[in-house]
């Protein structure tokens, strides 16, 4: 166990929120955004940068991912409907055409997985973490502009990830199928460091996240019930109840075959649980999601929030193996920790949410090349051999943290599970993030 964070030392008072807001917003559109609009465009094949280094070195010889440009499509399509600007409505669109118009298989359905610089297919594989991210999208870009191409998009990815990746048997989603939606051979996973499982946590927690979305514009009775069922996979089969961290790959009958956790992924579930119970307004579903999410948020402080503030990454049977602190589990505890607050009343919280801000502002934002850099390593430096843009490092925790932190701490937030129980109000910055709308 790391030694206590201290977090409820903190003064997190109604100016001190004030001022986590002006600082978040701040760094949201005066420094995260202006670097995707900028930097991170392809001025020479289209789209987004496939990667560039730290200090924004381009190598066009890297693949175009389908996660890298599916998060970009979610991330300005989130912005436009907290701040309806022309430029974020520019690239939104942009992003939409690169997802249907170069990765949309036209002949199968679905989203390859990787394409080169030219736009020609590397990976033709149907991933269902991939096509979760486009059922993720498509709905925000929906939501945002009212397409009905995205629409119906979103709905015909649900149709295609029920009719060949769901397990009717065991439940839960397989992770991978070839192109024509068979199922894939040996060996097939998410990416390099994953373990060839039938089916993981990280694809479950994406697929519930892209549900949630999608119900919110097509309240479907099916959405609804696979989003009960991906909340019952994590409350008895993903979901470890003696340690309350969350284990990382299965086989086809939910039996664990990893020993690791992950403190982001623990914390990032916490709040995508309530979501999903929120979004589907079943106040017994929310229930019972609520103390197994303050248990994930209890654990997460105790044993993976360090003495500076920020999330490590890994632990296995509560010693931690990897100290390091990567950009997107910082991210998720700002809001797991600030979503705990608001189903507790319990200050230590938002305290433990100030704290990881902080340690962001201090550690992981890139004040010289922009954006946020990947990885703090244990002796407190940033790991520059890490890229600042590659299919895996995008916008999206960042975005979206601070999106959730605005909204959450201004005159919406107090609504998003009923009445806080807790000693003083949130205040009202009167940001549009903040009353963009309910359930983001």
């Amino acid at each position: 166990m790391l030694p206590s964070s201290q977090s409820d030392r903190y003064e997190i008072g109604p100016e001190a929120r004030a001022r986590f807001q002006d600082r978040v917003r701040a760094q949201l559109y005066s420094h995260i955004l202006p670097f995707w609009c900028g930097p991170a465009l392809n001025a020479v094949h289209g789209g987004g940068m496939p990667w560039l280094s730290n200090n924004l070195q381009p190598d066009f010889s890297k693949p175009q991912g389908l996660i890298l440009n599916a998060r970009l499509l979610w991330t300005f399509s989130a912005v436009y409907l907290a701040r309806p600007e022309p430029m974020h409505r520019r690239m939104a669109e942009r992003a939409f055409e690169i997802v249907l118009g170069k990765f949309w298989d036209n002949e199968h359905g679905g989203a390859v997985w990787r394409l080169d610089n030219q736009w020609r297919v590397l990976d033709d594989s149907k991933k269902t973490y991939g096509q979760a991210f486009c059922i993720y999208a498509l709905a925000e870009y929906h939501r945002a502009f009212g397409s009905e191409l995205a629409r119906a998009r979103a709905i015909e990815l649900f149709e295609l990830l029920e009719t060949y990746a769901h397990d009717p048997v065991n439940g839960g989603y397989v992770e991978v199928c070839a192109r024509n939606w068979t199922e894939a051979g040996p060996g097939a996973r998410l990416s390099e460091k994953d373990m060839p499982e039938r089916k993981s946590m990280n694809c479950h927690l994406h697929v519930l996240e892209a549900f949630t979305n999608l119900y919110r514009i097509w309240p479907d009775r099916r959405v609804a019930a696979r989003l009960r069922e991906l909340v019952e996979l994590f409350e008895t089969r993903i979901l470890d109840r003696s340690t309350f961290h969350l284990r990382h790959f299965f086989n086809d009958a939910w039996e664990a075959r990893s020993d690791t956790y992950t403190f982001g992924h623990d914390i990032e579930a916490s709040w995508l649980l309530c979501e999903a119970a929120d979004t589907l307004a079943e106040p017994q579903l929310f229930g019972s999601v609520r103390p197994l999410a303050l248990r994930m948020a209890e654990t997460t402080l105790d044993e993976g929030v360090d003495t500076d503030g920020g999330l490590v990454y890994e632990g296995r049977a509560g010693r931690i193996v990897d100290s390091g602190k990567e950009w997107w589990p910082q991210a998720e505890a700002v809001v797991g920790f600030i979503n705990a607050y608001q189903i507790s009343g319990d200050e230590q919280y938002l305290g433990a949410a100030l704290r990881v801000w902080e340690f962001i502002e201090r550690k992981v934002v890139d004040r010289v090349h922009g954006e946020w850099y990947w990885r703090i390593g244990p002796d407190g430096k940033p790991d520059n051999t890490l890229p600042k843009v590659s299919e895996w490092k995008d916008p999206y925790h960042a975005v979206r943290a601070c999106l959730e932190v605005l909204r959450r701490l201004g005159s919406g937030g107090a609504a998003r599970y009923g009445p806080v129980v807790g000693p003083e109000s949130f205040g009202n910055s009167g940001d549009p993030a903040s009353l963009s709308r309910r359930g983001r």
